[in-house]
């Protein structure tokens, strides 16, 4: 109980020092996010779950390389961006197969104890894979960029130390990210509200018959 008010710097110390209960004490202290994460850069959660694992074996290992020249979570945020890019780069065909992590539920609302329309749940689902989609149809580069600043709310200096980028090129890449993103989102939407298909010489009788 006494270790669970230690913060992250004396946890990696101890574990430093061959106290195993002291990173199980971090993986469960930073578990959820990183695994929220590898869902956002990865898009299910099989593969998220085996990210996140691999994040911590990652991290146990390379503990003793832990300098503290930035907090522990940006470094373990910076190893599961790398493992995810790794991941992404072994599967490049990821199919959207849900709206959010199986542990947090979206079908209801536990302040006002109502359940939502169903029209509403599916409506927040289709615009989910809709982000999803145009999220594929961008670079790593941008995707990873749009994940931790706009979806995981890193402040640009904590983005710039997970990436080792200088803060500039972090504010310049989320510049094109988001106009990239917004162009694919204006082609989805497009898709989306034009018909599959027109009437087969709909156009051309309706030509032909204003001469």
């Amino acid at each position: 109980m006494q270790d669970e008010r230690l913060s992250d710097e004396a946890l990696v110390l101890k574990a430093k020092r061959g106290d195993t209960g002291a990173f199980d004490l971090l993986i469960e202290r930073h578990y959820k996010r990183i695994y929220k994460l590898a869902f956002q850069m990865l898009g299910n959660s099989e593969d998220a779950a085996d990210a996140t694992q691999e994040t911590f074996v990652k991290a146990f290992e390379q503990l003793r390389h832990f300098r503290g020249a930035s907090s522990f979570s940006t470094w373990l945020h910076r190893i599961a961006v790398n493992t995810c890019k790794d991941m992404m780069r072994r599967n490049r065909s990821i199919p959207f197969s849900q709206l959010q992590p199986e542990n947090e539920h979206t079908d209801f609302d536990p302040a006002t104890l109502v359940e939502p329309n169903p029209d509403e749940i599916l409506a927040k689902r289709e615009r989910a894979e809709m982000v999803w989609k145009a999220l594929q149809q961008l670079s790593d580069e941008a995707r990873q960029i749009l994940v931790l600043c706009d979806m995981q709310g890193f402040s640009y200096a904590e983005v710039a130390s997970i990436l080792n980028l200088p803060e500039g090129t972090v504010k310049s890449r989320l510049h094109r990210a988001r106009n990239a993103f917004k162009e694919v989102w204006k082609s989805l939407t497009r898709e989306q509200i034009m018909p599959s298909e027109r009437p087969k010489g709909g156009d051309e009788n309706e030509m032909q018959g204003s001469h």
